[in-house]
C-alpha cells in the first residue's frame, strides 16, 4: 500500500477514534494540545538532525536529472545538475516547509475557529510523514538509497506509478543539446 492510501486510511481511522474523544473536557484538550506540540517538536528535532547528519557526511557525489515541466507552463524540463548533499538538504528544507505551514495552518484553525479535532489527527500525521520522509529513511533508518531511496525521489502518486525527474542517460543528453542550443 502507498503513503497516500495509508495517509488517507489513517486520517479516516483518526477521524473516527477523534469522535469519541472529550474535547470539552479541559484536561483533556490540554494533553491533546502537549500531544500535538510534542508531536511537532520531534518532527522538526528529526529533520534537523537530518540536516546536521547531511552536512557531516558531506557527499558530493555529482547528481544530474532532468526535472520536468510544470503542466501548466509551456516551459522545457531543466537540466539540474547538484550533489547528494545539496539535493538532500533540499528535500529536508521542503519537509521542514511543510511541517512550518501545517503549524501555521493549525494555529489558525485551532487558535482562531477553535477546531480541536485537527490537533489530534494532526499529530498522528506528522509522526506518520516523519516515518515516510526519504531522508529520514537514509539518514536515521540507514536504510540504503536504492529503489524508492535512490536520488533524485520520485513523487509518490495516489493513482499510479511515481512520477519523477528522468534520469536516464538519454533525457540528460537531451537536455544538455538543448542547453548548448540556447546559448549559440
Amino acid at each position: 500500500m502507498n503513503s497516500g492510501v495509508q495517509n488517507l486510511v489513517i486520517s479516516l481511522g483518526a477521524m473516527q477514534l477523534a469522535r469519541k474523544i472529550p474535547f470539552d473536557d479541559p484536561d483533556v484538550l490540554l494533553y491533546v494540545r502537549i500531544g500535538y506540540v510534542l508531536s511537532q517538536v520531534i518532527v522538526l528535532g528529526a529533520y534537523y538532525y537530518v540536516s546536521m547528519a547531511i552536512k557531516k557526511k558531506n557527499d558530493q557525489t555529482v547528481l544530474k536529472y532532468v526535472e520536468p515541466a510544470s503542466p501548466m507552463s509551456q516551459d522545457e524540463p531543466k537540466l539540474i545538475t547538484t550533489t547528494y548533499r545539496d539535493y538532500d538538504l533540499s528535500e529536508t528544507s521542503k519537509l521542514l516547509r511543510s511541517v512550518y505551514m501545517g503549524l501555521g495552518m493549525m494555529g489558525v484553525m485551532h487558535l482562531y475557529f477553535h477546531f480541536t479535532q485537527p490537533l489530534f489527527i494532526q499529530a498522528l500525521m506528522g509522526v506518520k510523514n516523519l516515518y515516510d520522509a526519504k531522508p529520514v529513511a537514509l539518514y536515521i533508518l540507514g536504510k540504503p538509497a536504492t529503489g524508492d531511496l535512490k536520488r533524485p525521489f520520485k513523487a509518490a502518486s495516489m493513482f499510479g506509478p511515481a512520477a519523477g525527474p528522468a534520469t536516464d542517460a538519454a533525457a540528460i543528453s537531451e537536455a544538455e543539446k538543448r542547453i548548448v542550443k540556447k546559448e549559440e
